[in-house]
């Protein structure tokens, strides 16, 4: 039997990508055939790569996004000005080390507009592009299986805040009605569908720090329950989950523990649960898992991440198998799946990881999954 791999779903952007992007973001003119272009050419050698690199269920490398959360205000109407920027609570308690990654311009600088209006989609042509270029590479490569990210309406509502609707419930409420048909478009296309949703940890020591983790808990709650509501005519089985406490090289001391989100992650409707192993702040929670299989539901396919995406270690194939195996001696072979913890462009044009070394991380994890299926 074999392990199969995956990512998260971002990859390195290559500069002619970002410097497009940033043409659209800035409000520069330029040439939309040339972009279509660049974007049609990019995902190909995306797809590419991750093909030879041995990755058997593939992304687009979400090529023409500014990022996994914000690409939503330029295919949703309701969205203007710019949000107050609030950095997580760990990077305040070591503030050298936060204005060390100001200044070597670690932190990424992009719109991130309040929503100000109604939600509403301006239209799937965006979307069609990135589905159509993503078949079209997978079939040009020879990719037997594709997903395509979204963002969840948790963490849209995390970067991009309410100064709209009568309450964040309300709020949750029309992103998830918006968000609906692009979910079921990606699934209609043929492709699985990953929800990044980073709100479900992230979130607590980003914007939800003055709270308890019981009464955040209720937040996360609620935006699963919003999440399940856009989900609702989707199979469950053709859904991703992707959970995280934030892709940056930092302390993490403040992240809540897999422990306590682990029933709000297990309620999604997702068949696939995508979460990180190798960040060393929470590798040991693999323990979780063990101690917690009965709760686990019959069916659920783990997705744990065996490389690190924040470092440019390139992890040994030995220490993949290893990582692996804790997961397989668990749930079994048939309902493991090897990841990577986060994506490797998270944002366009920033990334701790070289590229060349994302792709050799992505080979290691191809071998280690092979070493580990072989045992």
């Amino acid at each position: 039997m074999t392990i199969l791999t995956t990512s998260v779903g971002s990859m390195p952007r290559a500069q002619e990508v970002v410097d497009f992007i940033f043409a659209r973001e800035n409000g520069t003119t330029f040439d939309q055939g040339a972009f279509d272009a660049c974007m049609t050419r990019n995902v190909s050698a995306t797809v590419g790569r991750q093909v030879a690199s041995g990755v058997d269920i593939v992304s687009d490398g979400e090529t023409s996004k500014i990022s996994y959360a914000t690409y939503v205000k330029d295919r949703y109407t309701g969205f203007s000005g710019d949000s107050p920027r609030n950095a997580p609570a760990d990077l305040k308690q070591f503030p050298t080390f936060l204005k060390r990654l100001a200044d070597d311009g670690g932190t990424p600088q992009y719109a991130r507009p309040m929503c100000t209006g109604d939600v509403v989609s301006k239209g799937q042509d965006e979307l069609n592009k990135d589905i159509a270029n993503l078949k079209a590479a997978m079939a040009e490569h020879g990719a037997q299986r594709g997903f395509m990210n979204a963002a969840s309406p948790g963490v849209i509502s995390l970067f991009l805040q309410n100064d709209h609707y009568k309450t964040r419930d309300a709020y949750l409420a029309a992103l998830a009605d918006a968000m609906k048909q692009e979910y079921e478009t990606i699934v209609a296309a043929g492709l699985d569908l990953q929800l990044d949703c980073p709100d479900l940890a992230l979130s607590r020591h980003m914007l939800f720090n003055d709270l308890s983790d019981a009464e955040f808990l209720k937040i996360a709650n609620g935006h699963v329950e919003a999440l399940n509501h856009a989900l609702q005519d989707v199979p469950e089985e053709k859904v991703r989950i992707h959970i995280c406490w934030g892709n940056y090289e930092g302390p993490h001391v403040c992240d809540i523990g897999m422990d306590k989100v682990f029933n709000t992650l297990m309620s999604a409707k997702a068949r696939y649960v995508l979460f990180e192993t190798s960040n060393p702040r929470h590798a040991h929670e693999w323990t979780v898992f063990r101690d917690r299989k009965g709760d686990i539901p019959d069916g659920k396919v783990l997705v744990p991440g065996v490389v690190d995406t924040t470092t440019n270690f390139v992890e040994h194939p030995e220490v993949v198998a290893q990582r692996i195996e804790r997961f397989t001696g668990i749930v079994g072979k048939d309902r493991v799946i090897a990841g990577s913890d986060c994506g490797f462009g998270t944002f366009a044009g920033y990334g701790a990881v070289d590229p060349e070394i994302a792709y050799a991380k992505l080979n290691s994890l191809s071998e280690g999954a092979a070493l580990a299926a072989a045992r």
